[in-house]
């Protein structure tokens, strides 16, 4: 029988916990009691804790890591930052849209207002883990929207985790249209969420990025693909001359409005 993990004092334990929740992203209750060696009422008053803190959400039976901790802003302060370009960047990426078109949009900010200016096309297909793109266009009659499975996230009000990727690796559209948190011409496409699927670049024969000005030439936590796997570009007029130059050695690049 394994011997029983020593007691923590509180603050102790509640770093313990958060550190347990980066290395795994989610945890059950029972598990971290067991991990500790305390009961589920007072794992319950940690959490209860470290939520008011904003650093885990909970969910059902258990817990998980906020992702706005350490870089990402809530969806609400990201939708409002740099909010006109987003919309000329959104106007520009709809009209590549053809009518009769399926299209994969990726959860985030930016790809919101590519949605939103999908309203007028016909015969539209899109494939989403986005929340916020399907209460947009939920009452549009020409766009059918499938939603993918997934566990709900707050602060980006889409879904995430294994079903998640495994639904979009079951999808071929004409086009991807997906965002990020940074452009680094050294890193490449970057995001500050770990969990961003992967299987996103694979559901559509096209992978158009579409990105402010203020992300180009900078740098996230994670990498999420090379510049050269987008196959367009979509920015924004704030971009600089010399990053624009530089980018269209690589791709072709739509700058909007």
């Amino acid at each position: 029988m394994a011997p029983a993990a020593p007691l923590l004092p509180d603050g102790a334990r509640r770093d313990a916990v958060l550190l347990l929740l980066h290395e795994k992203t989610t945890a059950s209750i029972t598990e971290i009691a067991l991990r500790f060696a305390v009961s589920e009422m007072t794992i319950r008053r940690d959490i209860q804790k470290l939520a008011a803190a904003g650093q885990v959400i909970r969910i059902p039976g258990g817990v998980r890591l906020e992702r706005s901790f350490g870089g990402e802003k809530s969806f609400h302060e990201r939708l409002q930052r740099m909010a006109e370009a987003k919309r000329a960047i959104g106007k520009a990426a709809s009209e590549l849209v053809r009518n009769g078109e399926s299209l994969t949009i990726d959860s985030g900010t930016t790809t919101l207002f590519v949605a939103r200016h999908l309203r007028h096309h016909r015969d539209i297909v899109v494939v989403t883990f986005s929340l916020a793109v399907l209460e947009e266009l939920a009452d549009c009659d020409s766009v059918r929207v499938e939603l993918t499975g997934g566990a709900y996230r707050r602060t980006s009000h889409d879904l995430i985790g294994r079903a998640a990727d495994d639904s979009l690796a079951t999808v071929c559209t004409d086009k991807v249209f997906f965002g990020a948190a940074a452009l680094s011409f050294q890193k490449g496409i970057m995001v500050y969420d770990r969990e961003a699927p992967r299987s996103l670049l694979d559901a559509g024969r096209e992978r158009i990025l579409v990105i402010d000005s203020s992300k180009i030439a900078q740098e996230a936590m994670y990498g999420f693909c090379a510049v050269e796997r987008c196959d367009v570009i979509v920015t924004d007029r704030g971009i600089k001359a010399a990053d624009l130059a530089r980018l269209r050695k690589l791709r072709k690049v739509i700058v909007a409005g």
